[in-house]
């Protein structure tokens, strides 16, 4: 039987995947990017759904997607949203990164983090599913740091600007290399995340979650102090590292029933709410009802007696994969099942 739990009158964090659109192809791809349609909206609506997410008042909304710097308008945007005193990050691959985005930057959001999945061509651009992803990162990387300079010598303030890292089987043994040897390259780099690849989207399929999924030894290693401790101290001093495990995400019965510590919310492109963050199956739009109704309709989504169900038995990494699945397939719409069933077979890195 769902029971009422008590949850904050409006999330602390949003996440809107501003668009679909990405020029990325990455295996383990959440919202499947670049492989749909990219639902972005026209300018005047996604202002409509800032202003919504702005009566929602939460302390954090992240821009992501597919790739955000691809939307026409995403700086006026940033800009409405930090107005309204929200702390906003923008989340890159740097594919389409330009010199001049540096300031536009610096002037709308809190902070720029850019996805980083290897330390070397080779790893990055085979996870990004791109040859030249790596050297696009890189060079946003660079013009960043560079940004970041020259505004500190202007006495702006300079943009702060973080790496995130996916963590698979095939990059888990080269996370050093991220802190002894592209760190360095960045004097003005202020963040190093590590965070476990999640089995949602494509990260769900079985092929991915046999070959390329951490194990639940290798999850509770990189989320381990011990490991923390150790990338910490091979990175500069000026870069903060983080490891996580990501299974707060989960939303487990457990989770749920002591109320979260982390109360969030996800928006799709054209301001359709997720009922749970990484799990298919919507609760309305924003651009049709008032924003507070559909986090009150989402949270009740959370004890659905199917979702308690199935992430009744999430105890392993495997595990928490079946039951996306199972979720996905359940909630999500006749459009979300067609999609599951043309997912291609993950195909395993080759050795060497």
């Amino acid at each position: 039987m769902a029971h009422a739990i008590e949850v904050a009158d409006s999330p602390q964090s949003v996440i809107w995947d501003i668009t679909y659109a990405c020029p990325l192809r990455c295996t383990h791809c959440y919202s499947e990017s670049g492989r749909r349609p990219s639902r972005q909206v026209g300018h005047d609506d996604m202002l409509r759904i800032a202003d919504a997410i702005i009566s929602l008042r939460p302390e954090l909304i992240t821009l992501a997607g597919g790739e955000p710097l691809l939307v026409k308008g995403i700086f006026e945007v940033a800009d409405r949203l930090t107005q309204a005193g929200i702390s906003v990050i923008v989340y890159t691959g740097g594919w389409t990164f330009q010199p001049w985005m540096v300031d536009e930057l610096a002037r709308v959001c809190h902070r720029v983090v850019v996805s980083l999945d290897g330390p070397t061509a080779e790893i990055h651009d085979r996870i990004r599913g791109r040859v030249g992803s790596y050297a696009r990162a890189m060079n946003a990387l660079t013009l960043l740091d560079a940004g970041a300079r020259r505004q500190r010598e202007q006495g702006r303030r300079p943009i702060e600007f973080g790496i995130d890292c996916v963590v698979v089987r095939s990059n888990a043994t080269r996370l050093d290399e991220f802190c002894t040897d592209i760190a360095p390259r960045f004097p003005e780099l202020r963040s190093m995340d590590f965070g476990a690849a999640i089995p949602s989207g494509l990260g769900s399929r079985a092929g991915f979650v046999e070959h390329e999924l951490l194990s639940d030894e290798q999850v509770a290693w990189l989320a381990g102090d011990e490991h923390r401790r150790h990338l910490q101290s091979l990175a500069p001093s000026t870069v903060r590292i983080d490891t996580t495990s990501n299974v707060e995400l989960q939303m487990n019965p457990t989770q749920v029933r002591r109320g979260l510590d982390f109360q969030a919310i996800q928006i799709e492109p054209d301001g359709q709410v997720r009922a749970m963050l990484i799990y298919e199956g919507t609760v309305g739009s924003l651009l049709e009802e008032p924003a507070d109704v559909l986090w009150r309709r989402a949270v009740a989504r959370w004890t659905d007696p199917f979702i308690t169900e199935a992430l009744s038995h999430a105890g392993t990494m495997r595990g928490w994969a079946e039951a996306v699945r199972r979720i996905d397939y359940h909630f999500g719409s006749d459009a979300v099942r067609a999609r599951i069933d043309r997912r291609p077979v993950f195909q395993a890195p080759t050795a060497g």
